[in-house]
């Protein structure tokens, strides 16, 4: 049985701290993080706001993303394999997938936004977390282009607005996880959650 999860949420929301944790207490579990799948930096155009567009669905390459999550489905073993997890008794013994249950996380900040990638889900995942808090922990982030000056306010909010509202309108499946709980609260939630769904599935 395979079963599918998406994680989304907004910037620094706490999506990969849950998906890291949901990886090592889910069996046979695999993840395609959507971060890995950004263009170049010279390949991300600059928009009307003045500041080059990373947060807009342009900017990844959704194709690949999309072919890597299919290169899961056909095959979670190989998969898992190939990308280090180490599986179940059951299911390394077995190379169809009717053994034990295969189940892949997809985590990422614009995981509703894209229609061919909507229709995989078995469970879908929102973090949220108010203007404030969010502006608060992205200025305590560092990466690897450092944010320009007014990036948050001028881009990274706006755009997360926008495609929220997009997100809502692409799909009617999602559960919406307060980003201000402890980690604990939050894994507990969605650890639940799955388990159910995975009862309720067999």
């Amino acid at each position: 049985m395979k079963f599918i999860i998406g994680i989304g949420g907004v910037t620094n929301g706490g999506k990969t701290t849950l998906t890291n944790r949901l990886l090592k207490t889910l069996p046979n579990c695999c993840v395609v993080h959507q971060d890995d799948f950004f263009k170049k930096p010279n390949q991300i155009e600059v928009g009307e706001d003045g500041f080059r567009q990373w947060d807009v669905i342009s900017a990844l390459d959704m194709e690949a993303m999309m072919s890597t999550v299919k290169g899961w489905q056909e095959n979670p073993v190989k998969f898992a394999r190939s990308h280090g997890v180490s599986l179940s008794p059951d299911a390394e013994e077995s190379d169809s997938e009717e053994k034990g249950i295969h189940i892949l996380i997809i985590e990422g900040f614009l995981i509703y936004n894209y229609k061919p990638l909507i229709e995989v889900y078995d469970k879908c995942f929102y973090i949220s977390i108010p203007y404030e808090e969010c502006k608060k922990r992205r200025s305590t982030r560092t990466y690897t282009l450092p944010d320009p000056p007014g990036l948050f306010d001028g881009h990274v909010w706006p755009m997360y607005l926008k495609h929220r509202k997009e997100m809502e309108n692409n799909c009617d499946r999602i559960d919406y996880v307060n980003g201000m709980k402890s980690k604990e609260i939050i894994y507990n939630k969605v650890y639940e959650s799955i388990q159910n769904s995975l009862l309720n599935s067999l």
